[in-house]
């Protein structure tokens, strides 16, 4: 449910930045009508160069298209210019401008979450979760000697002791934390019987990744 909510107030602030641009461009073309008129030329444009192509016309008909397209932007931009605005004041001002407000961008071919989203999903897990001890469990309450430097394969299963074994754990989880917005980053598992940490190393993550509170 906290994922489709979500992806509901996403679709309410999409409507609301295209609703916003729609008035913008209204106000100022009612002001500068001749942009109204070079944006109905340029979607002329579009629709015979789409046409041209079906049609597998020669080139000549897609250049002399293009000429005309790059002209009306040219005449556009010093219209802006003169009421001193530019292109982007043509465009939706979206809260995240990564994903447009979806939620989700595309990465080599495929669709991943935001950044933006996956921080809200954190934020909200964080609110209605038990986690209420970030003060005191995080990065810098973090005491390396309390994990043993002996090396006791037979008790621990490892061939090195507990505390070079959670050196590269830390090591691991801070390069999550800086990877976090990198889509490729792969998620952490954390493993392991009662009183082995897991917790609070948990908290240390979301403590890094949480906004200031």
């Amino acid at each position: 449910m906290v994922l489709s909510d979500l992806l509901k107030e996403y679709d309410i602030k999409q409507m609301h930045a295209i609703s916003d641009l729609n008035n913008r461009k209204e106000e100022l073309y009612n002001k500068l009508p001749r942009l109204r008129e070079i944006e109905n030329e340029l979607n002329t444009c579009a629709i015979n160069s789409a046409k041209a192509i079906l049609a597998n016309n020669n080139d000549t008909i897609l250049d002399d298209l293009q000429k005309k397209v790059n002209t009306l932007n040219k005449e556009r931009i010093s219209i802006l210019k003169s009421d001193g605005k530019d292109l982007s004041y043509l465009s939706p001002i979206y809260e995240c401008e990564n994903c447009k407000d979806t939620g989700y961008i595309l990465c080599n071919g495929k669709t991943l979450m935001c950044s933006c989203l996956r921080q809200k999903l954190l934020n909200s897990k964080y609110n209605n979760s038990n986690i209420g001890n970030l003060e005191n469990e995080n990065f810098k309450k973090f005491n390396i000697s309390l994990y043993s430097d002996e090396i006791n394969e037979e008790n621990y299963g490892e061939k090195i002791s507990p505390r070079e074994n959670i050196k590269f754990i830390v090591k691991a989880i801070k390069k999550f934390i800086k990877d976090f917005d990198n889509p490729t980053e792969k998620n952490l598992l954390f493993s392991g019987g009662t009183g082995l940490g897991k917790t609070f190393l948990s908290n240390c993550i979301v403590a890094e990744l949480l906004p200031a509170r």
